[in-house]
């Protein structure tokens, strides 16, 4: 009784500091600098940290085994993991604005375990025959910790697109402005220059190379490739100690289970992005162009076999 009144409390606790943190982060984007807030921020996350691995704890006491057995205490570690990403990434480098991907991905991934999923789903149950082994520690905190960083590096790489297809946009923009202007200047045509006035006023020529823009996409190219390569990592360990695992429960290092086969599929995505950073002219777009494919990939890999409830990995699923 008492551990569940704990797990309840740090449950709403850590979901509600993660709230706050999120509208301070929409306050700071809207007044740009606030340093106050930004601090209140970065003590929110930390607070964030330790409600779930205060809760995440309490439910290894109470049921007795490492808390990965079902699909809610997978994404309660999700949530923290990307929490503690947040973290480490602070300790990396405190300027980084990595706080606007991992705060939102952690009340995302808490608010659907909380209340998107049935309350039958959040009781603890006793491990089936193949999941006691301590093996499950270190295969699916890892597999987890994978998703969790080529998730949020993904999501940079995507916002890396989105604000290099928005700069694009402006140029051209741009450049058809100045041409109404150097076209209405050798015409002469007053009147045609009074109708596009307001090109003019639109129009900067020191804007050209916005200084800015670049500065936020190159922060966001070279974080996004940190965090991938730190998820690429985790992951590379997490499927071979899944191989081990299996050999030593099913007799057989791959099976090409449907978790497998789709584990694989996101490691070969992320290990053709890491192909494109070596490579000097496919850095920048292409390379987020595979990063966002692999956005898509994880979720299919992670919840997909959830949702059919097939394979020899369908322990904890929807079904």
């Amino acid at each position: 009784m008492i551990f569940a009144t704990l797990e309840h409390i740090l449950t709403h606790l850590s979901f509600s500091i993660v709230s706050i943190v999120i509208a301070i982060h929409l306050m700071i984007l809207s007044v740009h600098e606030i340093i106050g807030l930004r601090h209140s921020s970065e003590k929110g996350m930390l607070a964030t940290f330790f409600s779930l691995t205060g809760l995440l704890v309490i439910r290894w006491i109470s049921s007795r085994h490492f808390p990965l057995s079902n699909l809610y205490e997978s994404l309660i570690f999700l949530s923290w993991s990307f929490s503690i990403i947040h973290m480490v990434s602070k300790l990396w480098n405190h300027k980084n604005n990595l706080s606007t991907i991992t705060a939102p991905s952690a009340i995302f991934t808490q608010g659907f375990a909380t209340s998107g999923l049935s309350s039958k789903m959040h009781q603890s149950a006793i491990l089936v025959p193949a999941l006691q082994s301590q093996w499950l520690m270190m295969h699916v905190s890892m597999m987890l910790l994978s998703y969790a960083a080529l998730l949020c590096g993904s999501l940079l790489s995507v916002a890396f697109l989105v604000i290099t297809f928005r700069k694009n946009i402006d140029i051209f923009f741009r450049s058809k402005n100045l041409l109404i202007l150097i076209k209405s200047f050798f015409f002469g045509k007053i009147e045609y220059l009074n109708e596009k006035r307001s090109a003019f006023n639109n129009t900067s020529f020191l804007s050209f190379p916005n200084y800015y823009k670049y500065q936020l996409i190159q922060r966001l190219d070279y974080w996004s490739y940190r965090v991938i390569s730190l998820g690429f990592t985790f992951l590379t360990i997490g499927i071979l100690s899944g191989a081990v695992w299996a050999n030593e429960a099913w007799g057989s290092y791959w099976n090409w289970d449907p978790k497998e086969t789709w584990a694989f599929i996101t490691w070969t995505i992320f290990a053709i992005y890491s192909h494109t950073r070596t490579n000097q002219s496919l850095h920048g777009t292409n390379s987020a162009l595979v990063a966002s494919i692999g956005f898509l990939i994880i979720w299919i890999c992670y919840f997909g076999i959830n949702l059919l409830g097939i394979g020899l990995h369908s322990y904890g699923s929807f079904t």
